[in-house]
């Protein structure tokens, strides 16, 4: 018989208890027996002869690893059929990681069905947005709205919880693995009807929000609504198959919704299966950082508390890096989160395949650390010896043996962390200035065409976070229904499409000494994505004091300028042609026929000031532009540095901890306007006193 919460009952169960029950009240991630940041991750001994498990549990010792993430791909071998089950190995796996004294991450091994599920009920896999039915293969191929499906996740989520509740040292579960991929069978079909008449109550009112009577694709009845796949209103734009736009961006948009809750509603479903004999033990699952599929805002509610996968690409910014480690952050409200997984060295999937360069596993590590990470976890313990992942790295290499480069990486960054103890556990970072992150507005924004194939709302976020960043300014990623109040500077560019209720609130914030900053393609559309009339930015024209005419998209071979400050800067992808009602010209365009036109604004407002900047620019500019805004809002930077160190601050009941990460190839000098003791050196540095930092080194200083 299976037992399940209801979806309502485990809302509620999790918005009355996540706060203060897993995390004190000095924002530390609680779990059982913890007390130093935790440094392993994904251990499959199942995939190996037993011979070789205790050779596995002698090098855990000697890197100093202490968790593991235990059965995430074994849900064929725990069950072998409908109602037959085999969980002998998991037992013996369990018994001896125990004995040796590991913690345990259980994870729930439904990210990969069996085969005989698939051949059993066909009706469990994806259907692709080409109308094809998949195949058994893979990972993440089922459909999630299957009632079969979702039979066999509560099956197996409560009978591991039952089995193993009693384990001390088992500390927190992993739900599934990476969530991706939407479906588009019959099964979704029928659902997504029935959501857009909860949704809506009428299809009176989804016609309006679609806007169907454009094209004539006005619905008279629900049964006429089907999917938008490439078989009905989305296509690849310009033949680009990673370039997916909509006819009908309402509709699109509210599939993802749609698919978002769907696939969350999974997840909400183990969890409750878990939380019936765990009710104590933190249940969460691993995001994917600009992975755009899925609201993780939304979703940072029903998990525990967040966790994430890092796989950075070679040779991308580490700025951009570190945007991710503040957006899981920034969705778990401030609180501490968990680097779950990233590469010890080398990761199989890029278009390259680099190696990580001496040093820069422990930077990134300590990266997460400084911006909210209490983990520190890797996939994986053992590398693969067969299948697609054989040449992804691990913490064991395929020679078995400890004399690997990677193995001495892992030994020397694991001594350092038992070193650290829980000095940095719960620390936060205290920022007076936010960017917001939307990522329905996302969607939006790679759904519609125009006005520019380079319009990217990422690239928008990163330029903006950037300019903090070469500022040593700290910052948090928000979304636009969170609390303002607390911030100085507040950034929002590009946010095409918003709700009504944002324009009031960033009126509140203005009017009371706030400052707001937006760009180009921002304040248009309202959540159905149906154009604001009036003008753009018709819901900001007031705090703003502009009017947008027209924006002009730059062709390749175009330019414009203009001066800022005294200096000139280039513009790129779209210019903004705006009129002033009532905001100030802070820099105007220096050619084509909307010369003198301004491109930089700002609008005084009670005690604060709204700016609006109508193109992307470069770095120079960022730099410049929140450089000023913040100083004059009191904002200073963490430290005299160069742009390759980034330098950030958390901090906890044991103090405040600056850590300066230095990027480049080169040592480089930091100085801090206070004195520090290095945690890992314990050396003492005196304020205004330059510090040297190693070439891909570390510095987590301690204020004295």
């Amino acid at each position: 018989m299976i037992l399940m919460f209801s979806l309502d009952e485990q809302f509620i169960y999790h918005h009355q208890n996540r706060q203060n029950k897993y995390f004190s009240e000095d924002h530390k991630l609680k779990l059982r027996g913890v007390d130093k940041m935790l440094f392993g991750g994904d251990y499959n001994p199942e995939q190996w002869p037993e011979e070789v498990w205790n050779e596995d549990m002698k090098l855990f010792e000697e890197a100093h690893i202490d968790v593991v993430t235990l059965d995430v791909f074994s849900w064929a071998a725990l069950q072998p059929s409908d109602d037959v089950y085999n969980f002998e190995k998991l037992d013996r796996i369990m018994k001896m990681v125990t004995d040796h004294g590991l913690k345990v991450v259980m994870a729930t091994p439904t990210a990969a069905e069996p085969a005989w599920m698939a051949k059993k009920y066909p009706e469990t896999l994806k259907t692709e947005s080409n109308g094809t039915r998949r195949h058994f293969g893979g990972r993440q191929n089922m459909c999630p709205n299957s009632p079969i499906l979702r039979k066999f996740y509560a099956a197996m989520a409560g009978k591991l919880a039952q089995r193993y509740k009693d384990y001390d040292n088992l500390v927190a579960w992993h739900v599934s693995n990476e969530y991706c991929g939407y479906c588009y069978c019959d099964t979704c079909t029928k659902k997504f009807r029935e959501w857009l008449k909860v949704r809506y109550k009428s299809l009176d009112a989804v016609n309006k929000a679609w806007n169907t009577s454009f094209w004539g694709h006005t619905y008279y009845d629900f049964d006429e609504i089907v999917l938008p796949d490439l078989l009905s209103e989305e296509f690849h734009f310009g033949g680009e198959e990673w370039q997916v736009k909509s006819n009908f961006q309402g509709m699109s948009i509210d599939y993802r919704r749609f698919m978002s809750e769907s696939f969350l509603e999974c997840f909400d479903i183990e969890k409750a299966a878990i939380k019936k004999y765990m009710p104590d033990t933190p249940v969460t699952t691993n995001f994917m950082g600009g992975f755009e599929q899925f609201d993780y805002k939304e979703w940072a509610k029903h998990v525990d508390f967040v966790a994430w996968d890092n796989y950075p690409k070679f040779g991308s910014p580490e700025s951009d890096t570190s945007f991710w480690h503040d957006l899981m952050r920034g969705i778990g409200g401030g609180e501490s989160f968990s680097l779950i997984e990233q590469t010890p060295g080398v990761s199989n999937w890029h278009p390259y395949c680099a190696l990580k360069r001496p040093g820069v596993m422990r930077l990134w590590s300590y990266q997460a650390v400084a911006h909210g990470a209490d983990t520190v976890m890797f996939f994986q313990m053992r590398r693969s010896i067969g299948a697609c992942e054989k040449s992804h790295s691990a913490l064991i290499d395929h020679a078995g043996t400890d004399e690997t480069r990677v193995f001495r990486e892992m030994k020397e960054l694991g001594a350092e962390l038992v070193k650290l103890g829980d000095a940095t556990l719960g620390a936060v970072a205290k920022a007076k200035a936010a960017i917001v992150f939307d990522f329905e507005n996302w969607w939006a924004t790679e759904l519609s065409a125009g006005p520019s194939v380079d319009l990217n709302y990422l690239d928008e976020i990163h330029t903006w976070y950037k300019g903090f960043s070469d500022l040593h300014i700290p910052v948090d990623i928000i979304g636009t229904a969170d609390d303002m109040s607390q911030y100085k500077v507040v950034l929002a560019p590009m946010l095409y499409m918003s709700e009504e209720g944002f324009a009031s609130k960033l009126e509140a914030f203005v009017k009371a000494g706030g400052n707001f900053v937006t760009s180009y393609f921002s304040g248009i559309a309202d959540r159905n994505d149906r154009i604001y009339l009036g003008g753009y930015p018709a819901p900001w024209r007031d705090i703003l004091g502009i009017w947008v005419e027209e924006s002009d998209a730059l062709v390749p071979g175009s330019s414009n300028s203009f001066v800022y400050e005294g200096k000139r800067h280039e513009c790129s992808i779209v210019c903004d042609l705006m009129h002033l009602e009532g905001a100030k010209a802070l820099a105007v365009y220096e050619s084509d026929f909307y010369k003198g036109m301004p491109v930089v604004t700002g609008n005084k407002s009670g005690d604060g000031e709204a700016y609006y900047v109508g193109t992307r620019s470069d770095r120079k500019f960022y730099v410049d532009f929140l450089g000023e805004i913040c100083a004059k809002n009191g904002i200073t930077k963490l430290a005299d540095a160069p742009d390759c160190v980034e330098v950030t601050e958390r901090s906890n009941e044991k103090g405040s901890f600056v850590f300066a990460l230095n990027n480049s190839d080169e040592e480089q000098k930091v100085v801090l306007p206070y004195a520090v003791r290095d945690l890992l050196s314990d050396k003492t540095h005196d304020s205004t006193v330059e510090i040297t930092i190693g070439a891909k080194d570390v510095l987590i200083g301690k204020k004295i």
